[in-house]
């Protein structure tokens, strides 16, 4: 068990659920996702997966309230994210350039021989003009 897992239940079990609704707003029982997972005694390494910016940004929520004891740490302990929009409202340029090179080299290490024969190029280049 990781807090990968933790935050992949929560997707999978509640945050997919409550965006495939239409829902604006979503609530998380700590002690309830402790359960679903038949986790014991890792209420903390729960709060604190649900707690992490990697997963608000990554699922585009926000931590919009968090009620429960002082601690912080309890199954009581409750999160109530906002779901933002996945789609945004303008496509970032270098998106559309993710994996344009993926075919590029056919074998393992090309690559590298490639960058080996273009620095020799280079090499020759330079003691031909004298640097």
């Amino acid at each position: 068990m990781n807090s990968d897992r933790i935050r992949q239940y929560v997707l999978d079990q509640y945050i997919r659920p409550a965006r495939a609704r239409g829902e604006k707003t979503v609530s998380i029982t700590a002690g309830e996702v402790q359960k679903g997972l038949g986790l014991k005694n890792r209420i903390a390494w729960v709060c604190t997966a649900l707690r992490a910016d990697r997963f608000q940004s990554e699922n585009h929520l926000r931590l919009k309230d968090e009620t429960g004891p002082p601690s912080g740490m309890s199954t009581t302990v409750k999160f109530t994210f906002e779901i933002a929009s996945t789609e945004p409202t303008e496509k970032n340029p270098f998106w559309q350039l993710r994996g344009i090179g993926k075919n590029m080299f056919e074998k393992p290490g090309e690559w590298e021989d490639l960058i080996r024969r273009e620095r020799e190029e280079f090499k020759d280049l330079q003691d031909k003009i004298g640097r």
